[in-house]
């Protein structure tokens, strides 16, 4: 295997982490309305995801930031291509960040609903756009033969991207509903069980249709596999939370998430940006990789910071693991 094609791999598994620890948090921000019944409710649920949401971005900037350096020409191409809701979903990131640390800042409510509403909508958009975008990225984009995109934002809104955007959307509020009943005490955790089955059989619609009309688009036998074990995994998910079992299902609803991204990842190689005006026309890894040299150097990097990046996220979890409830909110009652 060559190195291009192992950071091909790394960058998948980049993107796997960070849909399944931001797709939780995603999905408890679009819950501050679906799940919340009053101010004290919506602050328990983001404190489920207090502590960890800014580590859980960090995926994403090295998601980013591995694809700059091991394929600039991906790179290029996908932010200029897709320039509008990328920049939609980094001001969404930027907004919903500041709204985590602001809500709290002074006590009037006007001033925390603005904020709540902020972190609803920005935890929304970028869980739809995502699942927009790489739906078009295997589906294939108007790349010409200088590998350049062609196409306009219009041509991004296809039925197959906006059905991916809904899977995306659903699967990542499922998740995070199950976090929540993970993480709650209480009512709120009784709800969020209820919700979820409901949100869980949505999402097995959404995700079979999608999943389906992708292998059978671009499959073959290995994203078959990985599309049997995301939809087993699924209703797995389903099953373990009706039983109230919210650790086995929040094990299986990020297997559910690992599995569909590791499907679309095999349906796109070779390639990392499909063209759908000719095929000689596409993006592959070799095409777009950097040199050997710059590859090598990364490799060495990534193996020695990836670890220690990992054990003390993985401390962060351990450390804040308990349950909490309304009745850990100082001034609620």
């Amino acid at each position: 295997m060559e190195l291009h094609d192992i950071w091909f791999v790394v960058i998948a598994v980049l993107w796997t982490g960070y849909f399944f620890l931001e797709g939780f948090d995603f999905g408890v921000g679009v819950l501050t309305k679906l799940l919340a019944r009053n101010r004290v409710e919506k602050r328990v649920l983001i404190n489920t995801i207090g502590p960890v949401w800014d580590g859980n971005e960090v995926w994403l900037l090295t998601a980013g930031g591995a694809t700059f350096a091991a394929f600039p020409d991906w790179y290029a191409t996908l932010f200029s291509g897709f320039y509008l809701p990328l920049l939609v979903i980094l001001v969404c990131l930027i907004v919903r960040g500041v709204a985590f640390e602001y809500r709290a800042k002074r006590p009037e409510e006007k001033w925390q609903h603005n904020w709540e509403q902020a972190i609803f909508w920005t935890s929304l958009i970028p869980a739809f756009l995502w699942g927009v975008a790489f739906a078009n990225i295997v589906r294939g984009v108007r790349l010409d033969a200088t590998k350049e995109y062609v196409g306009t934002m219009v041509d991004l809104l296809n039925p197959f991207a906006l059905l991916g955007g809904a899977v995306t959307l659903t699967l990542f509020t499922f998740h995070g509903t199950v976090f929540t009943a993970l993480k709650t005490v209480g009512d709120i955790r009784v709800r969020a069980r209820r919700l979820a089955l409901v949100l869980g059989a949505v999402t097995v619609v959404l995700s079979l249709g999608f999943l389906g009309w992708l292998q059978v688009f671009r499959g073959d036998g290995t994203s078959l596999v990985a599309m049997a074990v995301a939809a087993v995994a699924l209703l797995g998910a389903v099953g373990a939370i009706k039983a109230g079992r919210e650790g086995w299902s929040f094990a299986l609803s990020g297997i559910t998430i690992a599995a569909a991204v590791a499907m679309l990842f095999l349906t796109l190689f070779p390639n990392v940006m499909p063209s759908s005006l000719s095929p000689e026309w596409s993006l592959t890894v070799a095409n777009s990789a950097s040199s050997p040299y710059t590859l090598r150097i990364m490799t060495w990097c990534a193996g020695i910071a990836a670890p220690l990046v990992m054990l003390y996220q993985g401390w962060t979890y351990w450390v804040f693991r308990k349950r909490i409830g309304t009745q850990h909110i100082a001034d609620a009652h």
